[in-house]
């Protein structure tokens, strides 16, 4: 039984759009997005656990992630839905095709292929980490600890969405779980769950300006989804947040050819 995940639900009729963020990321990261969806699908975007509201407990194998995901779906009586997952998400949501195909209408996966990736977060986690030690008291100060492992500005402003202040003291800590992700990022950075292909209509997006779905990737990207297609967007990892009217039409486009086919 997966763990009782935080999720934003807009509520409505319809096939639901379900969103899953990336690492370190979380459901708050995609309202502006949801807003727009939201006007035609239910939209239901979770926090995975140990990010956002969600609670944090170790083990962050994509088998323990896609329950947690499934459960959250049945506590809303979502029996089929079209899914979106980004990054980590992605994975989490290729193994949930493969383990509960079923479950779903179609699948998008943003910038992530099914393939073990090597440790990218190294200077993330020392900077994160640094700032924990410091447990500073303004913004400033924690941009001014990461910049000392982290030169790109975009990076730790998003990093920084994942700040509350503590009590009582009001020092700025982080609120994702940490010491339960550093100590499954081996699982993290290996392949999904499950086995098989999904047969069912599949968007891969991909930036163009990212190394985490390259050309020589796609050949292991059609084994699970033989369905899927290929967009590129002029984009780096974070597409749907540089290139978000792009990356929208682009979702909407294929939503739109799904259930016009009935799937």
């Amino acid at each position: 039984m997966g763990l009782e995940l935080h999720s934003i639900d807009s509520g409505g009729d319809g096939t639901p759009l379900v969103v899953i963020h990336g690492l370190l990321g979380s459901a708050d990261n995609w309202r502006s997005l949801l807003k727009q969806w939201q006007r035609r699908y239910r939209t239901v975007a979770i926090d995975l656990r140990n990010h956002g509201r969600s609670p944090h407990a170790a083990g962050m194998s994509y088998a323990a992630m896609a329950e947690d995901v499934l459960a959250v779906l049945d506590k809303a009586n979502i029996e089929r839905c079209h899914l979106l997952g980004h990054s980590m998400g992605g994975k989490v949501a290729m193994s949930i095709a493969r383990l509960a195909p079923e479950r779903l209408a179609s699948l998008i996966v943003a910038d992530i292929a099914p393939v073990t990736y090597g440790h990218y977060h190294n200077n993330i986690f020392e900077a994160l980490r640094r700032v924990e030690r410091a447990r500073p008291d303004s913004r400033q100060q924690v941009d001014e600890l990461m910049a000392e492992t982290i030169d790109d500005k975009d990076a730790r402003l998003f990093l920084a969405t994942n700040l509350m202040r503590s009590e009582p003291d009001g020092a700025l800590v982080w609120r994702v779980g940490l010491d339960e992700i550093e100590a499954d990022y081996e699982e993290i950075r290996g392949e999904p769950a499950g086995e098989g292909s999904f047969d069912k209509p599949s968007l891969i997006l991909r930036g163009s300006r990212s190394n985490y779905v390259t050309d020589d990737m796609l050949p292991k990207l059609r084994q699970i989804l033989p369905q899927a297609q290929v967009v590129t967007l002029e984009a780096s990892h974070w597409l749907h947040v540089e290139q978000p009217k792009a990356f929208l039409g682009a979702v909407d486009a294929f939503l739109d050819e799904v259930e016009r086919q009935g799937a």
